[in-house]
């Protein structure tokens, strides 16, 4: 396993963050690792060398959280970067369960370290930006939770460069505690963050941590194979994004032909890419196989050339904005 540091926090993480969307609940969605399942994907992980796990509230409705808590449980708490996040709702029948008010954030935040069995969450984010809030409520109930020692840091995630700019200089006018980090959409098929968000997280000293950085499997399987896994034919998602727009089959070729040259797997190919651009702290694998996730460590040691960069990135077309509204 390779470290880095968390942007600007001095705390040191493995350069893969094992993303836990995958693991919870099958009765959430078809492609979900249950309970035990989960829990030994966690243990290999940290046989790995991975101490980077981010999840969310809304992951098979908080059962994610439980799952990585309970999995945790039996090691060196402290040996572990923990990231969660709120925003969507957690109960239909309850609307201060979702949002980023500071009673859902309070609130809910709670309800996730209980699941998790901790007393302080590592790295507490935004999943999306709050329409109904004003953007200075936000960040002082995200300073109070800092203050408090109910996370360290805080984060957000996708949302249009100027919001992620207002709530950083709300922040520094009030000063309040200013997110460290940035979990965007951001992978070889979409690439239209470099225009703003990344520039503007780099000036600022930002820890990047992309979601999907396979592009839901996008990189990882030749465009023809997309539906080819249970997670390809039902989850609809994967099929809303503009993967294959533009350059994306050319891309997606250029992948295969590059990994059949090197004797490698087209997601290691893809992660390469990532592990090569130093705006990127971790990238958030997710995976319900124990074989994808010793190969995402395995493609830490490829290396690709500049030239290569240059051909995988060549055919690249600006698309439509995805990931957030």
């Amino acid at each position: 396993m390779e470290y880095t540091t968390l942007g600007e926090t001095g705390t040191t993480v493995s350069k893969i963050c094992l993303g836990c969307m995958s693991f919870g609940t099958s009765d959430w969605r078809e492609w979900v690792l249950d309970e035990e399942e989960g829990k030994a994907l966690v243990d290999r992980a940290i046989e790995l060398g991975v101490n980077f796990f981010d999840t969310a509230n809304m992951y098979s409705e908080g059962e994610s959280e439980r799952v990585l808590g309970e999995a945790l449980s039996k090691y060196d708490r402290d040996r572990f970067v923990v990231a969660s996040k709120v925003y969507f709702q957690m109960d239909e029948d309850d609307p201060n369960s979702g949002g980023l008010s500071r009673k859902a954030i309070e609130q809910e935040l709670d309800n996730s370290l209980d699941r998790l069995g901790m007393e302080t969450l590592d790295l507490l984010q935004i999943h999306r930006w709050d329409d109904d809030t004003p953007i200075e409520a936000t960040m002082r109930a995200l300073d109070d939770v800092v203050r408090r020692g109910k996370a360290r840091y805080i984060g957000a995630s996708s949302m249009w460069a100027h919001q992620f700019a207002e709530a950083q200089h709300v922040a520094d006018l009030e000063g309040l505690t200013p997110f460290a980090t940035m979990q965007n959409h951001y992978n070889l098929l979409y690439r239209e963050e470099e225009r703003e968000m990344l520039p503007l997280c780099e000036k600022q000293g930002v820890g990047v941590i992309p979601w999907s950085p396979l592009a839901r499997g996008w990189v990882a399987r030749p465009h023809q194979e997309a539906r080819a896994t249970t997670r390809g034919e039902t989850d609809d998602h994967a099929h809303e994004h503009p993967y294959l727009e533009g350059g994306g089959r050319e891309i997606n070729e250029r992948v295969a032909e590059l990994a059949e040259e090197k004797g490698v797997k087209m997601a290691q190919i893809g992660l390469a890419w990532l592990f090569s651009d130093d705006r990127v702290d971790a990238p958030i694998v997710g995976t319900t196989s124990i074989e994808h996730l010793e190969d995402a460590v395995e493609a830490l040691s490829i290396d690709l050339t500049d030239s290569e960069i240059e051909y995988l990135e060549a055919p690249y077309e600006p698309v439509r904005v995805s990931g957030h509204e």
